[in-house]
């Protein structure tokens, strides 16, 4: 080949790089991990990007507080958000969810697997298909089994109530040297479910959020009860610094007894304590009303501004395909929010027996949660109510406020965003 011909074969290589570069739709994923899921869903794009050579998906992996909490809803209101995204605000953020309806091939399958929990993310009224869950939570309480047989304290059974497991869990810490008996994530979800189990309503006669109630106030008093006396770990909520925050990290490292968190935390739990102690997880404790922890969970969804819906369409069939979903629950060791999957069961990769007891317990804990648990989880203003308790109850531990004066800034709060959304 004369050296014309080769420049001549290497431009038009080049040309058709470039055409072909240009002809590819780039794709990007707001995410967030738990756990190992991120890897998962990487591994699952590679093979969808091998079979669909003119899509290519960009994970932009950030952290849940910052980077889903706070930044996401201001980029999804200045119209600067990703095509895609991992959230857990569902009902909050719904207006600004893509409608995969019109470009799906089977809108049925995601009405048959994914039906109850399209609900959640669905503007009022709507039959928008906005995404699926990458897995349907469940709240409850991990607890260090090494510490309660190094103190030679039995493990409640049955039907135990807050009190009682405060009550051991203290016993317990003082006979280890373990700093604190307790730890709960400082948010306003973790403390519903607990909250509904001594009895909180939650709704008024209007259907919307009225939060001062005997139940609330007790679950609300117990909670100052117990950082004012040590049981609970305070760095979680006063010395957060405001925000969502997790215990995860001193419940790994020994320093809790007893963590009331959820079945997201399996997977990294899975991964980080390894064979450091043993650890399982309890049934939600009672009140006089319940045992119920909170159901939820977090959904990749579409972002309505994208430039390229059917695409993004594409991407999300590919992932809710009933084997893929398989993979993905079976690899994260999360709870499938896939109805089919969930019925016929899904073979988590785990020898670990901790996170198969504790996959088991949060699975056998969904038939226990009560209705209001549901109706919460599913209120489009549920992040109203769940950040000003936390927020309140905050102030209280730091006595800033009174119970009474929080429980009514609390609700100040919440209406005060209804009356700006014309709901009251």
């Amino acid at each position: 080949m004369s050296s014309r011909f080769r420049l001549l074969a290497i431009a038009t290589a080049a040309l058709l790089f470039v055409a072909a570069a240009a002809a590819q739709v780039e794709l990007r994923v707001t995410w967030y991990d738990d756990g190992v899921e991120g890897i998962v869903l990487r591994d699952l794009l590679d093979r969808f990007e091998a079979e669909n050579p003119d899509i290519r998906v960009v994970v932009d992996t950030v952290p849940y507080a910052t980077g889903i909490l706070q930044s996401l809803p201001l980029q999804l209101a200045s119209g600067e958000a990703a095509d895609m995204a991992r959230v857990t605000n569902l009902g909050g953020l719904s207006q600004y969810f893509l409608d995969m309806r019109p470009f799906l091939s089977d809108p049925d399958y995601w009405e048959t697997n994914f039906g109850p929990f399209l609900d959640w993310m669905r503007p009022e009224g709507s039959d928008a298909i906005p995404g699926f869950m990458t897995q349907l939570t469940v709240t409850g309480p991990f607890i260090n089994r090494t510490l309660f047989d190094q103190a030679g304290v039995e493990v409640p059974t049955g039907d135990t109530t807050w009190e009682e497991w405060a009550e051991v869990t203290r016993a317990v810490a003082a006979a280890t040297g373990t700093p604190y008996a307790m730890a709960m994530d400082r948010t306003g979800h973790r403390l519903a479910g607990p909250a509904i189990s001594q009895g909180a309503q939650i709704f008024g006669e209007d259907g919307h959020a009225t939060i001062d109630d005997e139940g609330m106030r007790s679950m609300m008093q117990l909670m100052v009860d117990w950082h004012a006396d040590g049981t609970m770990d305070p760095e979680v909520w006063i010395a957060a610094g405001g925000g969502y925050a997790a215990a995860n990290e001193p419940f790994i490292n020994a320093q809790i007894v007893l963590y009331m968190s959820g079945s997201w935390q399996v997977g990294q739990f899975n991964e980080l304590i390894g064979d450091a102690f043993d650890w399982e997880v309890v049934p939600n404790p009672c009140g006089p009303a319940a045992c119920t922890g909170m159901p939820g969970g977090a959904a990749l969804v579409g972002i309505a501004d994208t430039d390229h819906p059917e695409e993004v369409a594409q991407v999300m069939e590919y992932l809710a395909q009933e084997d893929v979903m398989a993979e993905f629950y079976a690899r994260t060791l999360f709870i499938p929010g896939h109805l089919g999957l969930a019925e016929a069961g899904i073979d988590f990769e785990t020898d670990v027996e901790p996170a198969a007891q504790a996959l088991a317990v949060f699975s056998s804990e969904v038939p226990n949660l009560h209705p209001i648990a549901y109706e919460l989880q599913a209120y489009p203003f549920n992040f109203v109510v769940f950040d000003s308790i936390r927020d309140r109850l905050t102030q209280v531990f730091v006595g800033e406020l009174t119970l009474d004066e929080a429980l009514a800034r609390a609700q100040a709060d919440i209406d005060a965003v209804l009356e700006e959304e014309g709901e009251r």
